[in-house]
């Protein structure tokens, strides 16, 4: 028998010493596992004081509710501790099961520096180029330069290619994205490039009819054309399948995936494409020695 009595509301404090985005991350990755759940959130970033984390125990005596916190500072951590457990409330640090594992794998002693993973290195500057790539090749611009390009996203018109291509470039992938217009050729420039992996996005008919009306209403266009006719659709679709066939690009069906599991596909097929093309390289080089 179902349960029919209405979720309670909880109270979730999530407390950092840096942005938060970490913490934020982890503990919605773990509340969709809790379809009931609808936690009141108190967000405390930041907190690099004891007189700011007085402020946090003050919401939490408030408030109370479960704390969850990625605090590095040894003297700030103690004290929100202590402040917890005057209080009665749960509390779990976050990162401490990860850095201890760490720590016993690498036989090395964390430094504790909060918000070391926003320093700016290399990384940091591969993701700002993957994110300039990926406003400068939107929507089929600058096509002199996809042999650059990581991937190549083709897809009919709102099959998710430019926000796919903006997380894509935050995980430092260079990503362009052409769309599949009717009676409008593609550019050449696509049908040649040797590194990029190719691939196209495509959803459902009628999810692409949905969304497609939901964007005419929002510009106030007449709907009376075939960029919403169920049937133009679906012989868009079928052609940027047939397109993908013959070219042998993967499709990925993007109807029921978020952005962030369609850019993981896309990034796993992106490590077996480099592991082929570094072998067809290693093939080719042992050829030539032969």
């Amino acid at each position: 028998m179902p349960n029919t009595q209405p979720p309670r509301q909880l109270h979730v404090h999530l407390v950092s010493d840096a942005t938060g985005e970490t913490l934020n991350s982890i503990t919605r990755a773990c509340l969709v596992q809790f379809e009931r759940a609808h936690p009141i959130e108190h967000h405390w970033t930041l907190i690099r004081t004891t007189g700011q984390m007085d402020k946090v125990l003050s919401g939490i005596e408030a408030h109370p509710g479960l704390v969850l916190f990625t605090v590095v500072n040894d003297r700030l951590r103690q004290h929100l501790l202590n402040g917890c457990r005057q209080l009665g409330v749960k509390f779990v640090s976050v990162l401490d099961p990860i850095i201890s594992a760490l720590t016993d794998h690498f036989g090395q002693v964390a430094r504790g520096q909060s918000g070391r993973q926003h320093a700016l290195d290399a990384e940091y500057f591969d993701r700002i180029a993957a994110m300039d790539f990926a406003l400068a090749h939107d929507d089929g611009q600058s096509a002199r330069n996809y042999e650059d390009a990581d991937v190549i996203l083709i897809g009919v018109s709102r099959s998710s290619k430019t926000p796919t291509c903006i997380y894509l470039a935050n995980r430092g992938v260079k990503a362009a994205n052409i769309p599949l217009v009717p009676n409008c050729p593609l550019p050449p420039e696509l049908f040649q490039v040797k590194k990029p992996l190719v691939i196209g996005l495509t959803k459902d008919v009628n999810s692409l009819v949905q969304i497609r009306r939901n964007r005419l209403a929002m510009i106030a266009k007449d709907e009376d054309s075939d960029y919403v006719d169920p049937q133009s659709i679906r012989d868009e679709v079928a052609q940027a399948r047939k397109l993908c066939t013959e070219h042998n690009w993967p499709m990925i069906d993007v109807t029921r995936r978020s952005i962030e599991e369609t850019a993981a596909t896309i990034i796993q097929m992106l490590s077996e494409h480099r592991d082929a093309l570094l072998d067809a390289k290693s093939a080719a080089e042992s050829r030539e020695q032969a």
